[in-house]
C-alpha cells in the first residue's frame, strides 16, 4: 500500500484486521463443521452436490509449533475452553462392510508421541495441520517399485533421515561425523526417483490449535467437502504419534493406514546400530530396512526381538539412547504398526508411502508463525492459523471469502459504544 498507492497503514492496523478476518474464517470453518456433524451417521461419506471424486484421496496430519502467551499476560484473552472444540461425536461412520479390513488396534503410546515429548520452554505449543490431496496414479497388478531406492541405503543420506526425526547419534566408527545438513530433501529425492509415485492434482490444508478431540471434525468435514470419502482409493498417512490414529480410528477407519516410511526407517536405522560399531551395523540396516521396503516387517520384529533378548530387557536406569532402550522402542514401534506398514502392496495401488506433504506444509505455516520473538495469543493464533491454511491451499478459499464478503455488505459500518 506504502509503494502502490502512497497510503500508510499503521502495523497495528493491520494486526486488527487479520485478526477479524480469521475469525469469520473460523466462524465459517466451525459452521461447516457443525453442518457436517449434524448429518445422519449413514449419510457423512455421500459426497455433497458438485463434488467430484478424484481417483485418490489421501489425508495426511502432523503437528507443528509455536509460541504462545500465557492467557494472564493479555488482558481479556482467556485460555480455549471445552467450547473452543467442535463436540465429539459418540460414533463417526456405519460398521464397516463385510471384508472391510478392520482398523488398527490402539497401540500403546510411542516414543514420539506429543504426549512424551518434554516441553522445552513454557509457551511453546502444538498446532494441528492437515493435507487433503486429491491425486492420481496408476494401479498394477505387479510391485512398480520392488527394490528400495538408492537413497534409503546410503550412509550419509539414511543417517541424515534417522538425524532429522530421530535425533540418532552417528554410529561409532562410522567413516563421517556427520550428515551433510545442506542440500535437498531425501523425501524429495525420494518422489522423484520412484516408479509408481502419486501426483498431486490438488491440496487443501487444514490448520488449527485445536487438541486431537477438535482437530478430527475439521479434517473429516473437509474431506468431505472435497468429495473425498467418495474416492475409490484412500489413504490415510500418518507417523507413529498415537493421535495421529485417533482421527484415523474415529473419521477414516475405512482408509487404507499408511506409516510414514521416513520415521520407520528412523527407529530401524537407530535399532540396527544401537550397540554397534558402524561396520557391524550397517549390513544389519541394509538388511531389515530392505524387509521393511518390501512389507515384510515381522522379519525385522523377529530379529529385534532375538536382539532384545541378546541385550536383555531395559530398565530405569538405562539412558535415552542406550542400546537396551533403542532396541525396546523399535520393537515397539514396529509390533504396533505391522499392520500400517505393507508397502509393497500399498505401491501395487499406487498409494504414497510417506506424510511428506504434510511436512513440507508445516514448515511453510512456520515460516509464518513460527520464531523465536514470535509469541500470539490464542485467538489471534488461531486466526493466523486459519488464514494461512486457506492461502496455502490450491482451491483458492479466500478467494471465495472475499465474493461472499462484498456480496454481503450493506456499506454500514456497525456501531459500537465508546468503551
Amino acid at each position: 500500500m506504502r509503494v502502490l498507492a502512497e497510503v500508510q497503514v499503521d502495523a497495528k492496523q493491520v494486526e486488527r484486521l487479520t485478526e477479524r478476518i480469521g475469525q469469520e474464517r473460523q466462524q465459517e470453518r466451525d459452521a461447516a463443521v457443525a453442518a457436517y456433524l449434524a448429518r445422519p451417521l449413514a449419510q457423512r461419506e455421500d459426497p455433497p452436490p458438485g463434488a467430484v471424486a478424484p481417483p485418490l484421496a489421501v489425508v495426511e496430519m502432523d503437528g507443528g509449533r509455536l509460541q504462545i502467551r500465557a492467557a494472564a499476560d493479555e488482558p481479556g484473552e482467556t485460555a480455549p475452553g471445552p467450547a473452543a472444540t467442535p463436540a465429539r461425536p459418540a460414533a463417526v461412520l456405519p460398521p464397516p462392510a463385510a471384508g472391510t479390513p478392520a482398523a488398527p488396534a490402539a497401540p500403546p503410546p510411542e516414543p514420539d508421541s506429543a504426549a512424551d515429548r518434554p516441553t522445552r520452554s513454557q509457551h511453546w505449543r502444538e498446532d494441528k495441520v492437515g493435507c487433503l490431496l486429491a491425486m492420481t496414479s496408476a494401479v498394477s497388478d505387479v510391485d512398480p517399485c520392488p527394490g528400495i531406492p538408492a537413497i534409503f541405503v546410503d550412509p550419509l543420506k539414511s543417517l541424515k533421515l534417522a538425524q532429522g526425526i530421530g535425533h540418532c547419534a552417528v554410529p561409532a566408527g562410522a567413516p563421517f561425523q556427520g550428515a551433510e545438513p545442506e542440500g535437498e530433501d531425501p523425501a524429495q529425492d525420494e518422489r522423484r526417483q520412484r516408479p509408481g509415485r502419486p501426483e498431486i492434482e490438488g491440496r487443501r490444508v487444514v490448520a488449527t490449535r485445536h487438541d486431537v478431540d477438535g482437530f478430527g471434525p475439521l479434517l473429516a468435514a473437509a474431506a468431505w467437502s472435497m468429495g473425498l470419502f467418495s474416492a475409490g482409493r484412500r489413504a490415510f498417512v500418518a507417523d507413529g504419534q498415537a493421535e495421529n490414529w485417533t482421527v484415523y480410528k474415529r473419521y477414516f477407519a475405512r482408509w487404507t493406514a499408511v506409516l510414514d516410511f521416513v520415521h520407520a526407517l528412523t527407529y530401524v536405522y537407530a535399532a540396527a546400530m544401537a550397540g554397534r560399531t558402524f561396520a557391524a551395523g550397517w549390513p544389519v540396516y541394509e538388511r531389515w530396512i530392505g524387509w521393511v521396503w518390501a512389507g515384510q516387517v515381522r522379519r525385522v520384529i523377529e530379529e529385534l526381538a532375538a536382539r532384545q533378548q541378546e541385550l536383555g530387557q531395559a530398565t530405569k536406569e538405562d539412558k535415552e539412547g542406550g542400546p537396551r532402550r533403542v532396541v525396546q522402542e523399535a520393537l515397539t514401534y514396529l509390533s504396533n504398526h505391522e499392520g500400517q506398514m505393507q508397502y509393497d502392496a500399498y505401491r501395487k495401488q499406487g498409494l504414497p508411502l510417506m506424510s511428506s506433504h504434510v511436512e513440507s506444509t508445516i514448515k511453510q505455516i512456520n515460516y509464518r508463525v513460527k520464531g523465536t520473538e514470535k509469541f500470539w495469543t490464542e485467538r489471534g493464533a488461531e486466526a493466523i492459523l486459519q488464514l494461512r491454511a486457506d492461502y496455502l491451499s490450491d482451491d483458492e478459499p479466500m478467494e471465495d471469502f472475499w465474493q461472499r464478503r462484498q456480496a454481503a455488505a450493506t456499506g454500514q459500518r456497525p456501531y459500537r459504544r465508546a468503551g
